[in-house]
């Protein structure tokens, strides 16, 4: 599949990502990342393997974009903005009726 991915043209397969993450150690996800075999990988860090690019010439949606078109599952940053629920909060969501805060 033809990618673009820091205004170069890639074409781009599953197996070929796949074949070119073997070995390669993940590093500490910290934001957005792609999930590949059993590991997740930050997205900075994929591009960057199967573009042979400097990191700083592209953007984590640009991998993300490419990657969840070939089939891959990506995960971005939580919303910072989503205010956090207590369990019993959260089980009381689950249930539909909510508890006073």
């Amino acid at each position: 599949m033809r990618c673009v991915i820091a205004r170069f043209p890639f074409d781009l397969t599953k197996s070929g990502v796949l074949e070119s993450m073997k070995g390669i150690k993940p590093e500490l996800v910290t934001g957005d990342s792609v999930i590949i075999g059993r590991r997740a990988y930050p997205a900075k860090q994929v591009g960057q393997v199967i573009t042979r690019q400097d990191r700083r010439d592209f953007s984590a949606g640009e991998v993300l974009r490419a990657m969840t078109r070939l089939g891959f599952t990506c995960r971005g940053l939580p919303d910072a903005d989503a205010p956090g629920l207590t369990p019993v909060q959260q089980a009381s969501a689950m249930l539909s009726t909510p508890v006073a805060v």
